[in-house]
């Protein structure tokens, strides 16, 4: 057995559009690695910086998320799940493994697909864009565009009333 407490670079590409790992950011591994039958068994936690924008407000979001980890490498030649396709096999080659893979995929399986920066936040304006957290009393009086015929007749009757006040008051003097 043995253990491996170390600090490595985070790779460029662990995340999706609005929140991932920072590519160069520092990726705490707490790892042992046992000697089994059948190959190198790996657990442990690997703990890295997410950062990201909320999917309501874009507001940026930053927290530590911690990753356990357990995967069994096989040594080469091992035929124990060699034709089995639907299982995610890993292999000792040359006395090296490869922990890249295991861990982008312990840490983006757990990335939220849409994150938010807290569970009550109100996002954005449809209209305007305005941060709603920051004025959630804030609206725009939308017409149903079903009635915006009657509105522009409305509009046009308010007018010829006016206009037809006016007139008479002209008449009267």
């Amino acid at each position: 057995m043995k253990v491996l407490n170390e600090q490595v670079l985070a790779p460029t590409d662990v995340g999706n559009a609005l929140i991932g790992v920072r590519g160069g950011s520092e990726l705490d591994l707490d790892l042992r690695l046992e000697a089994v039958h059948e190959g190198i068994l790996v657990s442990g936690t690997a703990t890295a910086q997410i950062a990201g924008e909320c999917g309501r407000c874009l507001e940026p979001i930053e927290y530590d998320y911690e990753a356990d980890i357990q995967e069994l490498f096989y040594y080469e030649g091992s035929e124990e799940f060699e034709s089995d396709d639907e299982v995610d096999q890993y292999w000792v080659v040359d006395d090296l493994i490869d922990i890249d893979p295991v861990v982008r995929s312990a840490i983006v399986t757990a990335l939220p697909f849409q994150p938010v920066c807290r569970e009550d936040c109100l996002g954005l304006c449809s209209e305007c864009g305005v941060n709603l957290n920051d004025d959630p009393e804030h609206q725009h009086a939308v017409l149903d565009p079903r009635w915006a015929a009657l509105a522009q007749l409305a509009d046009i009757v308010a007018d010829d009333a006016a206009n037809d006040n006016t007139s008479d008051k002209r008449e009267e003097k």
